[in-house]
């Protein structure tokens, strides 16, 4: 930072942040004000027609660059995810362009630059990690708060402040096109994972925004965008758990609303949601931004606005301080709501207060800031670092769902490598990574990164002299073009083993399978795929079926014919190099089911997280069991779960206080011939509770990793805390009663059952409560003075 001395009260950082806020607050004009209140998309497509609807009808209406920063401007939206720009030359772009918002306002404060980072910082030539469906599967918090240290590196370094990402919604329909971006569809795993996220990119500097706040997810019928119609106790048991765990477990300093409304009240104009819940029970301090274009849509779609005044108005006493992606309802609209005494001056003082105080707390209020960040000049986005932390998080991620021993791969083996994505790069990405989000608008640009398919790493590892590997595609990904299947039939009779390749397009608003405005009317594989591997199987080839998808499809008797069942959720850049190397044996799968697998095409897209009416019973034909559960997955060794001990609050008692901790331990022990690793899942169940429950429900984990022979006692510690719900007068209790502690290695394979009793008074549970802990200890060293890892309700040996 340059040497230089304050020419305002605002910029001298000898005085205390609150202090320079509260200067800057009564000196600015309410233009000067506004415009801390509102970002710019330069470059945006005015006609709407290559990002998302609607936003032609916003854009073409933005002012010009040097009018919209004549009083300051609040933020910068995606410099680098717009177009394909050098990450040297962005850097400098947007130094330039920083220096003439600080010259064009009498304060002298940049702007604040955001970007997309769902999967990897979203620039050209940046590292393109695996989507969030496999940071769940992976089960690996520590491994994603790694990869998300190096994303908030990568974008500190070219001048990027904030970071749109972790999405925490959970999966409620997979017929969702923006499946794929969530964790999964267990409120444990999503928090334990998404608050590793959050530390990771907090701790390189850059804000975390979590994202959609709230319900979003769970929209009727699976439609992006459309009607919530939940209560108020799936919201608070379910959906809401995640974000405050990454609030209170992760530190995040921003959240965005959601598109949806819930009940009939936008997320927008939730003051309940935004202000009452987010600030003063869960006492965030942090800034409330607008997903795009949400502010107008107030007016515009959900029709509870009748002007763009009257939404800005709404948002704003909601508690929405910055509107995003441009000026537009915050801009005029709000003026003239202000300035003719709709609007109340306190609401926009209290936005501005918390947009400058994150500015403060970020250094962007200093005299001496500088729009250069230090090694731009030299800044590389994807390197063998981060490509390695890629490719690591794939090798965990993908999903061994089925083997009858033709996995791994026998060296030398005939091969036909079919499907559409048998040799497609684009199927390792997911609809946010840069190439499927920007890149496909720019055909005569170059990728920017290297993607081996899945066909190009088998070859290239597929040992032995004589090993070859047919190619036939057999079909498209979409469409009902079915001319290639039968060359893809004889293909396979040639063959010793049929390696088939399906699944998912990532892409934008019906531009692909999967993605955001990308959904489905049922979980059949798209296009004619289904019929490709049923014309592959009949050729009586073992049949090894590849899933490349962003959410789980419902396989049916696919799976039962089929040899082997891989499952790979958009694995990122390195991904087609990760399933290579399991299906040849060179990594042992370790991959667990983020979320369950349907067995039919059009039943009732279900998780697990489900009351006991919502599973198989006797009054309704419809079945909706899954056909491989949640937390589900193979390998190619073998563990032995023994010594299973649990006990309650009172020591060498099975009662367990309703302020008190339980604890499970349990030995873990590698009987195969190779190295591998196992994931322990602890889940609870409510013998009776006063209002109805899921039958189970994740309460932790720990990812062990083992040698030959070798064991570790894992040892979880429950607070009562984690037993509490939602109870009939709408507050989160612990209640006394019989609960179940199941180790398991999935929602359904329970291996040992510790029944205790909750013994105490009804107590109520806020927003400050404790989480389960993991501690993982080689088994033949047991001393609690060895390092142990450790974390919120999941470890990652």
């Amino acid at each position: 930072m340059t040497a230089r001395p304050p020419s305002h009260p605002g910029q001298d950082p000898s005085r205390s942040l609150a202090d320079r806020v509260e200067y800057l607050v009564s000196a600015m004009t309410l233009d000067e004000k506004l415009a801390q209140l509102v970002g710019l998309w330069v470059g945006a497509d005015a006609e709407g027609g290559d990002v998302a609807p609607h936003q032609g009808d916003m854009t073409g209406q933005v002012p010009a660059w040097d009018q919209v920063i004549r009083h300051g401007l609040g933020q910068l939206t995606r410099p680098f995810g717009t177009a394909p720009v050098d990450p040297v030359l962005g850097a400098e772009s947007l130094a330039r362009s920083q220096r003439q918002v600080v010259a064009a306002s009498r304060f002298g404060i940049p702007a604040q630059v955001h970007d997309e980072c769902l999967a990897g910082f979203a620039a050209w030539q940046a590292t393109a990690y695996p989507v969030p469906l496999s940071w769940g599967a992976s089960f690996s918090p520590g491994l994603v708060e790694q990869m998300a240290r190096q994303i908030g590196e990568s974008m500190r370094s070219v001048g990027v402040h904030q970071g749109l990402a972790p999405v925490l919604d959970v999966t409620r329909d997979y017929r969702w096109g923006r499946t794929e971006e969530t964790i999964g569809e267990d409120p444990h795993l999503v928090g334990t994972i998404g608050a590793a996220y959050v530390r990771g990119l907090e701790g390189a500097g850059v804000v975390a925004t979590l994202k959609h706040f709230a319900g979003y997810s769970a929209s009727r019928a699976g439609r992006n965008l459309a009607p919530v119609p939940m209560g108020p106790r799936e919201m608070a048991d379910v959906i809401l758990p995640p974000f405050e765990a990454a609030l209170r477990e992760g530190g995040a300093r921003s959240v965005m609303h959601s598109y949806a409304d819930v009940d009939g009240v936008p997320a927008a104009a939730d003051e309940r949601l935004l202000t009452e819940l987010l600030r003063e029970e869960w006492g965030f301090a942090g800034t409330v931004v607008a997903d795009y274009y949400g502010v107008a849509f107030l007016h515009t779609l959900h029709a509870v606005a009748a002007d763009l005044e009257q939404a800005a108005h709404l948002a704003l006493r909601a508690g929405v301080d910055v509107e995003l992606p441009s000026v537009h309802a915050y801009g005029g609209f709000l003026r003239t709501g202000v300035e003719e005494g709709r609007v109340p001056l306190e609401l926009v003082d209290r936005a501005l207060r918390r947009v400058l105080t994150q500015k403060g707390e970020l250094g962007l209020l200093d005299a001496g800031w500088e729009p250069v960040p230090d090694g731009a000049a030299d800044a590389r986005l994807d390197d063998v670092e981060r490509q390695t932390v890629a490719l690591e998080i794939a090798r965990r991620a993908v999903v061994l769902v089925e083997n009858d021993g033709t996995l791994p791969l026998r060296p030398g083996a005939r091969l036909a490598v079919l499907g559409p994505l048998a040799d497609d790069p684009m199927g390792m990405l997911g609809c946010y990574s840069f190439p499927a989000h920007v890149g496909v608008r720019h055909p005569d640009h170059a990728m920017g990164i290297d993607i081996p398919s899945v066909l190009g790493q088998l070859v290239e590892l597929h040992a032995g002299d004589d090993a070859t590997a047919d190619h036939v595609r057999g079909c498209a990904i979409t469409g009902d073009d079915r001319s290639g299947i039968e060359e893809a039939v004889s293909a396979a009779r040639a063959a010793e083993v049929a390696v088939v390749v399906v699944g998912d397009q990532a892409g934008l608003f019906g531009r692909g399978t999967s993605g955001e405005g990308c959904d489905a009317t049922d979980l059949r594989l798209p296009g004619v795929q289904e019929d490709l591997v049923r014309a592959v199987l009949d050729a009586g080839t073992p049949v090894v079926l590849v899933l490349l998808t962003g959410r789980p499809y419902a396989l049916g008797d696919l799976a039962e014919r089929s040899a082997a069942v891989v499952q790979g959720f958009f694995p990122g850049q390195r991904g087609g190099q990760a399933v290579a190397e399991i299906l040849t044996g060179q990594i042992n799968p370790s991959g667990r089911l983020p979320v369950s697998l349907p067995r039919e095409v059009s039943g009732q897209p279900g998780t697990y997280i489900a009351a006991p009416l919502a599973r198989r019973s006797g009054v309704s034909k419809v079945d909706p069991t899954p056909l491989y559960p949640f937390g589900h997955g193979l390998g190619y060794t073998s563990f032995a779960w023994s010594e299973v001990h649990g006990e309650g609050s009172v020591a060498g008692s099975d009662r367990w206080a309703v302020d008190g901790e339980a604890t499970v331990e349990v030995t873990v022990r590698n009987t195969g011939d190779r190295a591998g690793a196992e994931v322990v899942q602890l889940y609870l169940h409510d013998v009776a509770a006063q209002v109805v429950q899921p039958v189970v429900r994740l309460v932790g984990f720990a990812r062990v990793e083992l040698e030959p022979g070798a064991a570790a006692r894992v040892r979880f510690t429950v607070p009562a805390d984690v037993a509490s719900f939602t109870g009939l007068r709408g507050r989160r209790v612990v209640e006394p009663g019989v609960v179940e502690l199941r180790v398991a290695r999935s929602s359904e394979q329970v291996e040992e059952v510790v029944t205790l009793e909750m013994v105490g008074a009804e107590r109520a549970v806020g927003h400050v409560r404790a989480s389960t802990r993991v501690e993982v200890h080689a088994h033949d060293e047991p001393s609690h003075d060895e390092p142990a890892l450790l974390a919120r309700g999941g470890a990652s040996a």
